[in-house]
């Protein structure tokens, strides 16, 4: 995230400055309720570890279904994108079907990391990614299963 503006110079927002931006905005809940996230060790100074949760979209396979997700924003995150991981089974084509890890060369929002891409960006689009023609009715691993 960049502030300021004209003529090009930008004041880049530091990461911890960026990660407390990002833990307000998933407490106080995004949108309709069906993606929300946040970090795993309140403790944690450096706040690398983080839970998101998607309501899988209407009309889809996924429909119903909570999955949860692990990201880790390594101390190079938000010029590098964070590891983002099902905790969930699931079955997209974007992730990895034994270990859960979403693969930033079938997903191009990691695969194409902007610096204001958001952990809110990341999950709304995986949801997307669910409601997609090629994924929306993959068939699914039992409810309830992790990988």
């Amino acid at each position: 995230m960049t502030l300021g503006g004209s003529g090009g110079s930008g004041i880049v927002v530091p990461r911890n400055f960026r990660l407390l931006e990002e833990l307000e905005r998933g407490e106080k809940g995004i949108g309709d309720g069906t993606v929300s996230y946040g970090m795993d060790d309140g403790d944690d100074i450096y706040m690398r570890s983080w839970t998101g949760t998607i309501i899988g979209p209407h009309n889809t396979v996924h429909e119903g279904r909570i999955y949860q997700l692990k990201l880790f924003c390594d101390k190079d995150y938000p010029d590098k994108p964070p590891s983002v991981r099902f905790h969930s089974r699931i079955n997209l084509t974007c992730v990895n079907p034994d270990s859960g890890v979403v693969d930033a060369k079938k997903f191009l929002v990691l695969g194409n990391w902007q610096r204001d891409y958001t952990m809110e960006y990341i999950l709304t689009h995986l949801k997307k990614e669910m409601a997609a023609s090629y994924n929306r009715k993959l068939v699914q691993p039992p409810e309830g299963t992790h990988f």
